[in-house]
């Protein structure tokens, strides 16, 4: 699987990753860059499946992905894995915003989907 290093050493980019992943479960949505949204959407994506699989392996993976965070876990395991308990994947949307003033990044808002529309 090719991945996008961010400019990061491996240890700092997985712990951003984690971080990220956390904040998006956690509040819903996040303001980042383009790229980070591309790259978080996937680890948001395995975490919510990890919920759907529901066993104690999944629930295992995910706590050592996300730093023993027990909160974040029990929010995928008890709330969002239900949620989309009908929809096979695509659990975020990206919408584009602006540019960042200080360097032109390209700045995106990473949302959770509605679970009011599931894809059929």
């Amino acid at each position: 699987m090719a991945y996008r290093k961010l400019g990061r050493t491996n240890k700092h980019r997985r712990s951003m990753l984690a971080t990220l992943t956390k904040q998006v479960i956690m509040n819903g949505s996040i303001t980042t860059t383009d790229t980070r949204a591309k790259e978080v959407r996937k680890f948001v994506d395995k975490m919510i499946t990890y919920g759907k699989r529901g066993d104690l392996v999944a629930r295992r993976k995910a706590l050592a992905f996300l730093h023993n965070d027990k909160i974040v876990v029990d929010k995928i395991f008890n709330e969002l894995a239900p949620r989309y308990e009908s929809r096979n994947g695509g659990y975020t949307q990206i919408l584009k915003l602006d540019e960042r003033r200080g360097d032109g990044s390209l700045m995106v808002l990473l949302k959770l989907m509605d679970s009011e529309k599931v894809a059929s």
